[in-house]
């Protein structure tokens, strides 16, 4: 790294302040449009609606979400099938931060030039992980439009919709100061922080795309197309016993930004950043580009996929149901009386 080098999200093109912005804007405009079934408010993880048939209280919950520029990993490394996967694990993990197990999903796929063998791939891997979820891939689209992608591009889009286990979704109402904060590891980036990644290790570092990284153990594609955990079949059992009383997708923001997203108004957390080894890659990328601190907590998952608020007698018995479910769990914090997150 150049003693020069010190690089931001916003250096790398995306600008967070301008996207809060935008929603800030649309604010109004989403909420003018909502009807007597809708349930919650704007900024949840999942779009919450009240079916109300008759004796029927269910509610559905849906998200609609995109794999970002780590499609363009994807093109580089001509592996098409982890991004297909990596879009359904990140719509099903939204609503299961409502509460909700996903039902079916649908998929949108445009391409610069259709490419059959591309979109088999890509459909694969959205197929696979919607098994792993026990979803059903319903239906999509494809679009093959030359002037709007160069060729080899593409852009992926998917919308899920589940079922919420309870008569109401899960939206952190039962979590109190003093309740546990469990930790679930992530599996590498996810799908978060993709500009920035790519300008440090192509740009700054001028790594190869199927370059071995000794510190990673594999090739720059494989550490970069590391697929998106799905947390539902780990999690379901303890939304279903009401043991989790909130869930936090730790996507787009991070910690900071995500975890409040399940706390009421008083409520902040403690984190213990001490409690899990930070992934060779997270290290990488802000010695390479000399990131700040700040910054890679506000773009990156640091490692760690999703939060669960438990009661603090129920924190050791999560952690060890978790692990036994397969997952790298662990205690990470403390809900507080307060605001904002204490790293």
């Amino acid at each position: 790294m150049n003693d020069a080098t010190r690089l931001t999200y916003k250096d790398s093109g995306v600008d967070r302040a301008a996207a809060d912005d935008a929603k800030t804007r649309i604010s109004e405009l989403v909420r003018g449009t909502y009807t007597e079934g809708v349930v919650g408010d704007f900024g949840a993880f999942g779009g919450c609606f009240r079916l109300d048939s008759g004796t029927d209280s269910t509610i559905l919950v849906a998200s609609a979400d995109g794999v970002g520029t780590k499609l363009k990993v994807a093109v580089m490394a001509d592996i098409h099938d982890t991004v297909g996967y990596d879009l359904v694990s990140h719509c099903a993990d939204d609503i299961l931060a409502s509460g909700a197990l996903p039902l079916f999903f649908l998929d949108y796929l445009a391409l610069g030039e259709m490419k059959p063998g591309v979109v088999e791939q890509v459909v694969a891997g959205v197929a696979r992980a919607c098994r792993d979820s026990n979803c059903a891939l319903l239906g999509g689209e494809t679009a093959e439009m030359a002037d709007m992608y160069a060729a080899g591009e593409y852009d992926l889009a998917g919308f899920i919709v589940g079922r919420a286990v309870h008569p109401e979704p899960l939206d952190g109402t039962h979590i109190k100061a003093g309740d546990a904060l469990i930790g679930l590891a992530s599996n590498g980036l996810h799908t978060n922080g993709y500009t920035l990644v790519r300008k440090i290790l192509f740009d700054v570092a001028g790594m190869d795309i199927h370059q071995h990284v000794p510190e990673w153990g594999r090739t720059v594609a494989e550490e970069l197309l590391r697929t998106h955990r799905p947390y539902v079949t780990a999690l379901a059992p303890l939304i279903e016993s009401r043991v989790v009383r909130g869930l936090a997708h730790i996507t787009g923001g991070g910690i900071p930004d995500n975890l409040p997203r399940m706390l009421g108004d008083g409520l902040g957390a403690e984190i213990d950043s001490t409690s899990w080894q930070v992934q060779p890659i997270f290290t990488s990328l802000q010695q390479l580009g000399g990131v700040p601190q700040e910054d890679m907590w506000a773009t990156f998952n640091m490692g760690v996929g999703m939060i669960a608020a438990v009661a603090e007698a129920d924190a050791e018995a999560t952690v060890q149901q978790l692990c036994a479910a397969g997952e790298d769990a662990w205690r990470i914090g403390t809900v507080v009386e307060g605001e904002g997150v204490d790293l």
